[in-house]
């Protein structure tokens, strides 16, 4: 694990319009998030005449349904070569790293890759986080004040949609893994066990960037969300939320409720957009990797991805 000490500082501000900074957890250095439509989130989310169109329009499945469609047309993929070229991604690391072989921008966006470009922790005791993105770890849920700005608590049993379930996990031990259109957008299981079936949760579609959560982290569980249950052994019950947002109003899973899965295994994936992946797990059964812990203490994320440590059983 790299040291924690290039976090720590001015890096950590709290004012809601400061670039998006993060740590990334495999180059051990500061970065600033490179915003895909970043212009317009901000004029969405940071004027009044703006906020006006979110809340009529983008936040409406309507909007999100529209966008979809035209990521789906045939024309849509000659948006893949620019867009792996203005965010520096590496074909190398795709199934099929012949950017001309997908027929629409969405066949590109929810691609594979090979096994080789995310190694697996394989010890036992290590749960790994379920996919590409930017993470903030919670030990507590109930002692959460700072999620994304400081003073936002965490609503547990909101975001899960279920009283008994919200009640099971009030204490629990909570990371968010918040993926960006740049990210490799299938999820996986950050666990072994035996899923339960997908429970869906109906609501908007705000944007899950932080140029939109440092102004309200309620949009989380206001938004559309799915809810799988895993039964994991020693790591007890553990609940995933797949959480959709502006431009996601598509989550896709593709395991198989009741049969067993492998640490690593894939659990579904995102059309288009950035999205959230929230997993919980019951109080006092695993112990969060330090740089996740920090990251929530200073709402400045780790970059990290899929299969790389999320946490040791406690």
């Amino acid at each position: 694990m790299v040291p924690l000490k290039p976090i720590f500082g001015k890096s950590a501000r709290m004012d809601v319009d400061a670039p998006i900074t993060l740590f990334n957890r495999h180059t051990g250095r500061m970065e600033t998030e490179q915003v895909y439509g970043e212009k317009w989130l901000r004029r969405i989310y940071g004027n009044p005449l703006g906020k006006l169109t979110l809340h009529t329009v983008v936040k409406r499945a309507l909007f999100s349904k529209l966008y979809g469609w035209a990521m789906d047309r045939p024309s849509s993929a000659r948006r893949v070569e620019p867009f792996v070229k203005a965010f520096g991604l590496d074909p190398s690391e795709f199934a099929d790293p012949d950017l001309t072989s997908y027929r629409t921008f969405n066949d590109f966006f929810y691609r594979k890759l090979k096994a080789s470009a995310r190694p697996l922790d394989p010890r036992p005791e290590m749960a790994v986080l379920p996919a590409d993105g930017r993470h903030l770890g919670f030990p507590d849920a109930s002692r959460v004040n700072g999620i994304f700005a400081k003073g936002q608590t965490f609503d547990i049993a909101a975001l899960v949609a279920d009283r008994a379930l919200g009640e099971r996990y009030a204490r629990g031990t909570v990371v968010c893994s918040r993926l960006c259109p740049v990210d490799y957008h299938r999820f996986h299981f950050p666990v072994a066990g035996v899923p339960g079936e997908p429970v869906l949760a109906q609501g908007q579609l705000y944007s899950v960037n932080p140029i939109a959560l440092r102004r309200s982290a309620a949009y989380l569980w206001q938004n559309k969300r799915q809810r799988v249950t895993i039964d994991a052994g020693p790591f007890g019950l553990v609940t995933m939320v797949s959480v959709g947002a502006t431009n996601v109003g598509t989550i896709i899973e593709t395991y198989k409720p009741g049969q067993s899965v492998a640490k690593g295994d894939e659990k579904g994936y995102f059309r288009f957009g950035g999205s959230f992946v929230a997993t919980i797990f019951e109080p006092g059964r695993i112990k969060l990797e330090d740089d996740l812990i920090h990251a929530g203490e200073t709402a400045v994320e780790v970059y990290a991805k899929v299969g790389s440590p999320l946490g040791r059983l406690a």
